[in-house]
């Protein structure tokens, strides 16, 4: 059975509105806007199946604006005692701009994979621990 790694791309945060629609250019499609800004990603998920490897899922994560941080309470109070941010840490000159999920029984190639993925940035992957362990 494959395991199953994921590939979090920390780069610089991104204008994700200009794909959402109304925002992008004008009468055009933001989903064919999208695909076409993005070449680099179809040529990712084209050499990781011409390794033997499998994408089995992936994102592009909006702005950070739309998220943000917290530190839950404890026990019982998780919710009423968390410590709430908006976006990410003030520190922090890069996010996570997205994800892929890849199988693959090699770690070498998981590991070569990485380096594969399109990035402005760097790229943090990981085995993604097995379910129902």
């Amino acid at each position: 059975m494959a395991d199953t790694y994921v590939y979090l791309i920390h780069e610089p945060d991104w204008d994700s509105d200009t794909f959402l629609p109304g925002n992008g250019p004008a009468g055009k499609d933001p989903r064919a806007h999208a695909e076409s800004s993005f070449p680099q990603h179809k040529a990712f998920q084209a050499a990781v199946a011409e390794l033997g490897a499998r994408v089995v899922g992936g994102a592009a994560l909006q702005n950070s604006k739309f998220g943000g941080t917290v530190r839950p309470g404890a026990g019982e109070r998780r919710v009423e005692d968390a410590a709430w941010t908006d976006g990410p840490f003030t520190e922090t000159s890069e996010v996570i701009t997205g994800f892929y999920l890849v199988e693959t029984d090699d770690p070498d190639l998981a590991r070569r994979i990485a380096a594969l993925v399109p990035t402005g940035g760097s790229i943090e992957w990981r085995k993604v621990f097995p379910p129902g362990m």
